[in-house]
């Protein structure tokens, strides 16, 4: 049987599949205590595995995933992308949390996605990490934005000041404990060592994207990678009238598409490939946020080519990538 999961931060709506009959449908937290509910749930309706799917969602499915294979069954991870196109080539026009997590199960079912893996040890420590530093990072904006705004209170001025110096010393603490952490392990050390060889990209936006990309032999390609990491481009055109700037997809992982921007602006000026494709890209009379976006996915596939084939970067070698602009 086939288990269709639609995830969101507070509940999972589940749809159960048996062949193309519809058995049940669901809804658990997405909580611990919910994720054992469902466990019962699965048992006493099929008492046996399934196979589950479900979208790749960041950290609001990890767990889930991770109870689920533990617990014996088959899990696939896809990314939202693919459900999404699959739903449209279904002409399904209405979506509702349970009618999507009917077409995850319906498409699990005739596409057949790889199975998923849960993370080493290793790697769900430096993900836990890096997340942490994510915040404290956006703390940290969100307190330098407050110090910003037309404050009156030297209190409250003085009050900020000093969050801001203790979430400094917590960023440069936990950054040293990310590193001591990838040098514990010798594959986490070559991958942060193949990563930081490609011009652009340095430790931390390294810790970024070790922390939160999965295997890269979980892709059969670099594109798949980059519309994992949110860096595909939408682009919206009707016959010939309506013409809408590309931009970046709301859909993928949102951390890694955040840690490749400024990596991206250096790139643009020290990297001979991305800087080569900017150029061409404004001759073509691209916007400039355009061609950022071009350089942020540029960027990401010269990671991939790098940790797939455990190869230094070499911009000879690497200008044969496709570009995705």
């Amino acid at each position: 049987m086939i288990l269709g999961i639609d995830v969101a931060k507070a509940k999972v709506d589940i749809a159960l599949l048996d062949g193309q009959e519809l058995i049940a449908t669901g809804q658990f937290n997405n909580t611990p205590a919910g994720f054992k509910k469902l466990s019962k749930w699965l048992k006493h309706k099929t008492g046996e595995p399934v196979r589950a799917c479900m979208e790749a969602t960041g950290r609001y499915g990890d767990e889930l995933a991770e109870y689920l294979h533990k617990q014996g069954h088959s899990v696939s991870v896809v990314n939202p992308v693919r459900i999404k196109k699959y739903a449209e080539s279904q002409l399904r026009r209405n979506k509702t949390d349970k009618l999507d997590a009917q077409i995850i199960a319906d498409f699990c079912r005739t596409q057949e996605p790889a199975l998923w893996m849960p993370p080493s040890p290793q790697k769900r420590l430096l993900q836990e990490m890096v997340r942490r530093l994510n915040t404290l990072v956006q703390e940290r904006t969100r307190e330098r934005n407050r110090l910003k705004s037309d404050l009156k209170s030297d209190i409250v001025k003085a009050s900020i000041v000093e969050a801001l110096d203790f979430i400094a010393a917590q960023i440069e603490h936990l950054e040293t404990q990310i590193q001591e952490h990838i040098d514990h392990y010798p594959d986490l050390k070559r991958d942060h060592e193949l990563l930081t060889s490609i011009n652009g990209i340095g430790d931390k936006t390294a810790f970024r994207i070790l922390g939160e990309l999965p295997d890269v032999d979980r892709f059969d390609n670099a594109g798949q990678a980059v519309a994992y990491s949110g860096l595909s481009p939408r682009q919206h055109t009707s016959g010939s009238s309506v013409h809408k700037r590309s931009r970046l997809t709301k859909i993928g992982n949102q951390n890694i598409k955040t840690a490749m921007y400024l990596p991206a602006l250096s790139a643009i000026r020290f990297n001979p490939i991305v800087k080569a494709l900017a150029e061409r890209l404004e001759s073509y009379g691209k916007e400039k946020m355009v061609i950022v976006g071009a350089a942020m996915r540029k960027l990401l596939q010269l990671a991939y080519g790098v940790l797939k084939s455990g190869v230094p970067f070499d911009p000879n070698y690497s200008a044969n990538i496709q570009d995705v602009a």
